[in-house]
């Protein structure tokens, strides 16, 4: 994909930054339709994280899938460049609801969020966008917070069954995992990881700091490169005046499973009844746990 001309027209524009689409004229005009509000949407709801997007300029590639499927986004993927590109294949008939409620679209958009290098720890990368992928539907009005609870903590699970690389810590699983886009062990860890990240920054802050206002000082300083993960890692601490992210890493690369997590549900006001989440209304951990949720003020 080349670099967007300056003559393109922009799908969407936000404060300076524009957003490219480059759609198939296989699409049937009602479709392609669909797909434009889809991806305008999911623009939008990348805006909830720190209020801008990562770059000035990016690109959304879209095209039907050969076949016709069940998923209304059956296969997508994020390249690295002097204009970052996501590539999606929809169903050939998708329609607006169906494609704003699979969390694909959201969890490549969320891969934006860091200046990953493409390779390496792919268990951070993939650990992020899976992080965010429920809180963005959360945020744009997709899912209920309940909803986004139950998500969380059902992958989570999902992650601690998945025992395909028989206890390897995630240092040595290193980028091998993930190709065939069914490695939950690989991509839950990293989304735990950043949900204990999140909740440490808020509680130690008093809800001051969040992983939002993280990523957004990494954004404003790095943006333009490409950063090994260990790299990140240090600046993330570097620029938030904390030491939580770098020991974190180190401590998660090391693990070879997924702890429970009722404990961490039970500090968020989060009781788990037969699998099951049920929020609590008041409390110090609820109010943090909404926070995660609410949406921003744009």
């Amino acid at each position: 994909m080349s670099a967007a001309q300056e003559n393109d027209e922009p799908l969407a524009e936000y404060r300076g930054s524009r957003l490219y689409l480059e759609l198939s004229p296989d699409y049937s005009p009602r479709t392609a339709a669909n797909v434009q509000r889809w991806v305008r949407f999911v623009g939008a709801s990348l805006l909830q994280v720190y209020g801008r997007w990562p770059r000035d300029a990016w690109r959304v590639s879209a095209a039907p899938a050969s076949a016709p499927g069940s998923d209304p986004v059956p296969w997508a993927q994020v390249h690295r460049g002097d204009v970052d590109t996501i590539e999606f294949y929809t169903a050939p008939r998708a329609e607006l609801e169906q494609l704003k409620r699979a969390y694909t679209g959201y969890h490549e958009a969320a891969h934006l969020l860091i200046p990953y290098r493409g390779w390496g720890d792919l268990w951070f990368s993939e650990g992020l966008a899976t992080y965010y992928q429920h809180i963005l539907q959360a945020r744009s009005g997709v899912i209920s917070e309940g909803r986004l609870w139950q998500l969380l903590y059902d992958g989570f699970e999902v992650g601690r069954r998945d025992t395909r690389w028989h206890g390897q810590p995630l240092a040595a699983i290193g980028s091998n995992a993930g190709s065939d886009g069914a490695d939950m062990h690989v991509y839950w860890s990293g989304a735990l990881y950043f949900l204990r990240a999140d909740v440490r920054l808020r509680r130690q802050s008093g809800g001051e700091m969040s992983l939002d206002k993280a990523l957004a000082a990494l954004n404003a300083c790095c943006r333009d490169e490409r950063l090994s993960v260990p790299d990140m890692v240090q600046r993330l601490d570097q620029f938030n005046d904390v030491l939580l992210f770098e020991p974190l890493y180190h401590k998660t690369r090391a693990t070879s499973g997924i702890a429970a997590t009722e404990s961490l549900f039970a500090s968020l006001g989060i009781e788990i009844v037969e699998g099951r989440v049920a929020l609590q209304e008041f409390g110090p951990g609820a109010a943090l746990r909404r926070g995660i949720s609410k949406p921003r003020s744009l």
